[in-house]
């Protein structure tokens, strides 16, 4: 027998999350402690039923093992599971998807294209792009619009994602690849910075507790210059640079070694391979 349909006036639910892991986790978390829902008006579908009871006691939403039940009561409904199962569960999701909802999703490469094609013709989608930072309510996001989407649709995702930090909007769904490989991959190539700076105090003869609390409060206060000051990484890279000085030297060094043209290629590299994802 075919599922009836809820009608749109009758969805229960405000959001509904497809895939309950740590991002979709931690969006509902942003979302609850910004005010902009209740637990009440928030569901999530979880395969594992461990998953699905740490959420409920934990956010007090509601929890389904069934990805159908909860488009169907959804009148936002969050794609936040793996990319390797996107078609088994846009499948799973299509019957109970209607033109009246907003899909949004977080799944790495996937294209608003192809979400379309599996949720059914018209399906309104927006594509975002959030990095693991916003687990602590510091991340950054990027959205782009499908076809079917409207300029409402962008502006709701937006004030979705900046309940987890700041939020941006490109129009050419293209860009989601190197957004991907600098802002998606970004901070795993800022921890690999703080494991060297870490590994070189304690190379040059500091205690490891001293060289930890050392790397992580420079990185902490490197970024906390950059997003407050309003000067440029070059302005502030020459502030601490005096000529002859130990830093010139740390500098030299890295430039000696390719420093700059390494993580700039890192980019471009995590951007290609993006592209290939996305192709399939």
């Amino acid at each position: 027998m075919a599922r009836k349909k809820t009608s749109p006036a009758a969805h229960r639910f405000a959001i509904g999350f497809v895939g309950g892991g740590n991002m979709g986790t931690a969006l509902i978390k942003g979302l609850l402690n910004a005010g902009l829902y209740r637990a009440s008006q928030i569901a999530v579908s979880e395969v594992d039923a461990a998953k699905r009871r740490a959420i409920a006691r934990r956010l007090r939403v509601t929890v389904t093992a069934d990805n159908g039940w909860l488009v169907e009561r959804s009148a936002i409904v969050l794609l936040a599971v793996k990319p390797q199962i996107v078609d088994q569960v846009l499948s799973q999701c299509r019957a109970a998807a209607s033109r009246r909802q907003l899909f949004i999703s977080i799944l790495a490469g996937v294209s608003t294209a192809r979400l379309e094609a599996g949720l059914g013709p018209g399906t309104r989608v927006v594509r975002a792009m959030p990095n693991t930072p916003a687990l602590l309510g510091k991340g950054m996001t990027v959205v782009v619009r499908g076809a079917n989407a409207s300029a409402r649709d962008e502006r709701v995702a937006l004030r979705l994602f900046g309940a987890v930090g700041r939020t941006a909007a490109v129009a050419d769904e293209a860009l989601m690849h190197a957004v991907t490989g600098l802002s998606g991959s970004g901070p795993a190539y800022v921890y690999l910075f703080a494991e060297a700076l870490f590994a070189g105090g304690v190379a040059a003869g500091l205690a490891p507790k001293l060289a930890e609390t050392l790397c992580l409060q420079t990185i902490t206060g490197a970024a906390a210059m950059l997003s407050e000051t309003g000067q440029s990484p070059a302005a502030l890279r020459e502030m601490v640079t005096s000529p002859g000085g130990t830093t010139l030297a740390g500098l030299d060094e890295l430039d000696r070694r390719g420093f700059v043209d390494a993580v700039a290629n890192a980019v471009v590299a995590a951007t290609r391979r993006g592209e290939e994802l996305g192709r399939g």
